[in-house]
């Protein structure tokens, strides 16, 4: 099958620097209305994966993404909301970009043509056949990337990836290909627009149903989340006080014995 890299096709709109400003948000909301349609097209390939990242995280093992650029950052966000908002080790899931720490804020030059680096900065953490890996490039074509997949494979780690390209290099040497075309973008090959919400968009569904699938969601509430700041604290005083009937003080207390919402419910529960 041929490989056409839609993310660099040419955009819909031309002489952007003549238009109103009302027109520019006009168009880039009309273009981004098609990415959840774009994401909707890839469900049954997108529950696949989390699928296997379920089992594999079941079994002691981590959820890897490694990505350059914006894709890379996009996974470091997604790694690093996991604690707070559920409860896990930071070790659970990993996001690594290639440059380093420092690229997560300004552009490493040359850094995701390395066909070396990446498999790496994945060694760095002792990667196993229990860990799995998700490969996120827009283009499908990032070498630091595609190297770092092509070792997983010969490792016996399960791979997978997110791309906004049909059949691109990522797409063929991942297990478990996501590709969400979204098409040309409204600043020809800015693959931060539409592109990145799309990945964005695939990051939280993989993410929020691996979490749940593993218990750390009772009912729709968060209840593993860390109290990290008043506003928790007071949000895990109401699931509380809902989940158990209770008034504001009794699970206040409750909160403040066992630091924890879940725990505070257990104990409660159990007649401790």
């Amino acid at each position: 099958m041929d490989f056409i890299k839609t993310t660099e096709k040419d955009s819909n709109y031309n002489h952007l620097e003549t238009m109103s400003v009302s027109a520019i948000l006009k168009h880039i909301n009309t273009e981004d209305q098609t990415v959840p349609l774009a994401v909707e097209r890839e469900l049954p390939q997108i529950e696949a994966l989390i699928s296997q990242i379920v089992e594999k995280l079941k079994i002691g093992g981590r959820l890897f993404y490694i990505g350059a650029g914006t894709s890379g950052r996009l996974g470091i966000l997604d790694a690093s909301e996991c604690p707070p908002t559920f409860g896990v080790s930071h070790d659970l899931v990993v996001g690594i970009i290639a440059g380093g720490d420092k690229a997560i804020r300004k552009a490493v030059e040359n850094a995701e043509d390395s066909k070396t680096q990446g498999w790496e900065d994945l060694q760095a953490f002792n990667i196993s056949s229990k860990d799995i890996v998700i490969g996120i490039a827009a283009s499908g074509t990032t070498p630091y990337v595609i190297a770092a997949l092509k070792m997983c494979n010969k490792n016996q780690i399960l791979t997978g990836c997110i791309t906004c390209n049909k059949n691109s290099p990522l797409s063929l040497v991942s297990k478990y290909p996501i590709e969400v075309v979204v098409g040309p973008e409204f600043v020809t090959g800015s693959s931060r627009m539409k592109a990145g919400t799309a990945q964005k968009l695939v990051l939280n569904m993989i993410t929020t149903t691996t979490m749940i699938q593993l218990g750390h969601v009772k009912g729709n509430k968060m209840v593993d989340m860390q109290l990290s700041n008043v506003k928790l604290v007071e949000r895990g005083i109401k699931m509380i006080m809902e989940e158990l009937q209770i008034d504001y003080v009794t699970a206040q207390q409750l909160l403040n014995t066992y630091k924890n919402v879940r725990t505070a419910i257990n104990n409660y529960t159990n007649g401790n």
